[in-house]
């Protein structure tokens, strides 16, 4: 849960909650899964066309141990990510 290589780690909006281990709290399983979460979502975008070169999939994991995947993407790909979500919503619900 180390998120030192987030941006912002060391201005005054450092959270020490985002640095602090639990002792007993299974990290790394839920960074496992966040990191093959990432990968999964990457290959998605790309298999549908989207052009993920220089978004940005990180892993990491929540105060819990639970596992959950950050994304950067240029604004052009987040509209163009949405744009495939309302299709495949309006798809489904016209196959239901």
């Amino acid at each position: 849960m180390d998120n030192s290589g987030d941006p912002g780690f060391g201005d005054e909006q450092f959270d020490p909650e985002a640095v602090l281990w639990v002792r007993g709290v299974d990290y790394l399983t839920g960074w496992r899964g966040a990191m093959q979460a990432a990968a999964e979502l990457g290959a998605a975008l790309t298999a549908v066309g989207v052009d993920i070169e220089g978004a940005t999939f990180r892993a990491g994991t929540t105060a819990d141990g639970s596992g959950v995947v950050r994304v950067e993407l240029s604004t052009a790909t987040a509209r163009e990510v949405a744009m495939l979500a309302r299709v495949a919503a309006a798809q489904w619900r016209n196959a239901g």
